[in-house]
């Protein structure tokens, strides 16, 4: 069983949980994935094995007709969730950290803020999210789990047609800095 923190902001709950991000059965799923699109290490592994190949041949079709150069930093599209339990996947390219003066947080904020938003458009209601960019990239969790919650908090101000947000953590560290991110976070 997945341990989980909730908090209640207007008509969304806001969830940190501890588990394998490809178990959620959310409406959508977010990839921490690579410019190319084709599958990496990490989450997106993890994302394209369990979600079979119907999720790379969407990659590969976004690639042909929408970005053929790869998809930019803190852009992000929308595929099929192929196998997984979640309907839709949401990739989106992180940051790779240089030291934090190359605009990462920016980059950093504007993954989960475009995934939200795509989510939004696409009437979804649901959405888990890994910790994006900290783990090949770099990010330190420390700073990355800030952008990250308070992006969230910011875009849900407001907001009544997403009903959860979930960040999932693979790892017990990782969660643990969530949870205690979102308790100080809330207070304030």
């Amino acid at each position: 069983m997945d341990e989980a923190l909730d908090f209640q902001l207007g008509s969304t709950t806001l969830r940190v949980v501890k588990g394998d991000i490809t178990e959620h059965e959310t409406d959508a799923i977010v990839n921490a994935a690579n410019a190319t699109l084709m599958g990496g290490g990490g989450v997106d592994g993890a994302i394209h094995r369990r979600g079979g190949p119907a999720i790379l041949e969407e990659c590969k079709q976004i690639r042909r007709t929408g970005w053929p150069d790869g998809l930019p930093t803190g852009k992000a599209v929308i595929t099929g969730g192929g196998t997984l339990k979640a309907r839709y996947v949401i990739h989106t390219v992180g940051p790779i950290w240089r030291g934090g003066r190359a605009g990462e947080a920016e980059l950093l904020a504007n993954c989960y803020r475009n995934s939200l938003a795509l989510a939004r458009s696409k009437g979804l209601k649901s959405i888990a999210f890994p910790s994006i960019s900290t783990g090949a990239y770099g990010y330190p969790i420390e700073e990355a789990h800030e952008v990250a919650l308070r992006t969230a908090i910011n875009f849900l101000e407001g907001e009544d047609r997403l009903r959860e947000v979930r960040f999932v953590l693979f790892n017990t560290r990782d969660h643990e800095i969530y949870e205690r991110g979102m308790t100080c976070i809330i207070k304030d």
